[in-house]
């Protein structure tokens, strides 16, 4: 978004952090006890009220950037905006951000999550979303995962991923345009920038979606690829609402899920449908003298997709410069999105090549990276590799 709305989210943060200083969490009451559970239809009209649905989720009014006043209907599945006064100049920061969320959020964390986690130990985070828009509104369907490289359950995080589902009226993301990318299946136009906090990505649909399934590690892996988080860094909340400028009474969000799982742990929902069945392949050291490699291959598969993480080991004695590691991809596999690497083509032979950032492999070293794709038939490993052209057996 434009200067104004960057200074603004900046002071917004900045008095965010005071008050949860004092124990009040953005998304939390006065207290730091936990938010009372909703069981018939809750209303929540205080400023920074929230309360809990499902024993699992956090539904806040987070209403921020306007004293006017705001008012949500908390159900059993979401919630809809049922007051929404006042408005803001387009060309600065949203009025509010009503959202639910599964993980912490200024110390307000939802019941029984396992967030933070760190990204390299989720093997998925499948999560749903239904939304009900309005046409009498300006405003944005906004779903935030926020990342960090420690696991914080306080403050602001280093880097907020935005997905945009839907925006109406002359409002944009933060920073300016940078390209476009397909994650998840979709095509995104991609917006970086700062708002004086944090790092912000986001990923604005061409057109408005109502629905959908996905894994959350999609927007992760691709925001990883870009230089913009690492593999190391934690996931700490993924949240679901709206950011409006101007009215916003009837939007709702009807349905959300999330869930994220550690390891080998079975996948529900998203892109990563049925259960996870993982298989881990790897080759030796190859090669002689100064141009060793082993390649370990490990990938975790359910019906029709997969995800594939890739170590590359420099077992020589001489570093590997702008490194590319080629592999033949079984018949019916096809790649949609990679991080810490670019795999090009997207099926049959493929090379792997390095980023900016990791496109070195120190003698004893390694680099790891990671894709996922579909499969319409064998989900088997890749039963070679080069290491810029040097056999990987």
């Amino acid at each position: 978004m434009k200067s104004l709305r960057q200074a603004l989210r900046s002071t917004r943060r900045t008095a965010v952090a005071a008050l949860a200083a004092l124990g009040l969490g953005v998304g939390g009451l006065v207290t730091l006890a936990s938010a009372p559970a909703a069981h018939a239809d809750t209303q929540i009209c205080d400023q920074y009220g929230s309360t809990t649905i499902q024993g699992k989720y956090v539904v806040q009014n987070n209403r921020w950037g306007t004293s006017e006043t705001q008012c949500i209907n908390v159900t059993s599945s979401g919630f809809q905006i049922t007051t929404a006064n006042g408005s803001v100049a387009t060309n600065g920061a949203p009025k509010s951000y009503p959202s639910i969320f599964n993980g912490c959020h200024y110390t307000n964390c939802s019941p029984g999550t396992n967030l933070p986690a760190q990204l390299s130990q989720i093997s998925s985070a499948p999560t749903s979303i239904s939304y009900n828009f309005v046409n009498n509104a300006v405003f944005d369907a906004a779903y935030d995962i926020w990342l960090d490289p420690t696991p914080k359950t306080d403050g602001v995080n280093k880097t907020e991923i935005m997905v945009w589902f839907n925006h109406v009226g002359s409002v944009q993301p933060v920073g300016s345009k940078v390209g476009t990318a397909n994650v998840g299946g979709r095509s995104w136009d991609v917006w970086t920038g700062n708002n004086g906090g944090n790092d912000v990505i986001s990923f604005v649909a061409p057109s408005a979606i109502s629905s959908w399934n996905f894994d959350v590690k999609a927007f992760a892996n691709e925001t990883i690829s870009r230089g913009m988080a690492q593999n190391s860094w934690y996931l700490t909340s993924v949240q679901a609402g709206f950011e409006p400028w101007q009215n916003g009474a009837g939007l709702a969000v009807t349905s959300f899920s999330s869930s994220v799982n550690i390891g080998g742990s079975s996948t529900n929902g998203g892109t990563s449908t049925g259960t996870t069945s993982g298989t881990t392949s790897g080759g030796s050291t190859g090669g002689t003298g100064s141009s060793g490699c082993k390649v370990t291959y490990a990938t975790q598969t359910w019906s029709g997709g997969f995800t594939a993480n890739v170590t590359v080991a420099n077992t020589g004695s001489s570093a590997v410069n702008n490194w590319k590691l080629g592999f033949t991809l079984p018949s019916g596999q096809t790649v949609t999105s990679a991080w810490n690497a670019t795999v090009s083509p997207s099926s049959g032979a493929v090379t792997a090549s390095g980023m900016s950032y990791n496109a070195s492999i120190p003698a004893g070293g390694s680099q790891s990276f990671g894709f996922q794709g579909t499969s319409t038939g064998s989900t088997a490993s890749p039963s070679a590799f080069t290491l810029n052209g040097t056999p990987c057996s």
